[in-house]
């Protein structure tokens, strides 16, 4: 069940670091969603994990979309807060089967995810 308690995480909104996550990052693609993890740029302030979301028009029209992002963002803010790591940036990528799925499917696409993630050498790598 979805906890009411709203958690305020660090958005991504720069293109640059959106760019970055792509391609200095790992990539865990699950039936729900798809999650791309890279380590912070060092001029962050290293508070917590930041994230991004990113729902592209194959999803659906902008009323799907926008509902896409919102469970994104519900899932990641009840999850990434324990979950996450604070060294790292996420960004969650919406797919059509966002919309279908139930929300405890999607929390657990999201921890497989980010178990994924963290069993891969990104936490090692340099820049």
């Amino acid at each position: 069940m979805r906890n009411t308690v709203t958690n305020s995480l660090k958005r991504i909104v720069k293109r640059t670091d959106y760019l970055r996550v792509r391609e200095k990052g790992d990539t865990a693609v699950m039936p729900g969603l798809v999650l791309q993890a890279s380590r912070s740029c060092s001029d962050a302030k290293n508070t917590g994990p930041r994230i991004g979301y990113t729902v592209s028009k194959k999803v659906g029209n902008a009323v799907q979309r926008n509902r896409v992002r919102r469970r994104l963002k519900a899932i990641a803010s009840d999850i990434l807060p324990k979950e996450g790591s604070k060294s790292l940036d996420y960004v969650l990528i919406g797919r059509a089967t966002t919309l279908t799925r139930t929300y405890d499917l999607l929390a657990q696409d999201f921890r497989s995810a980010l178990k994924k993630i963290d069993q891969s050498d990104l936490p090692k790598r340099k820049q």
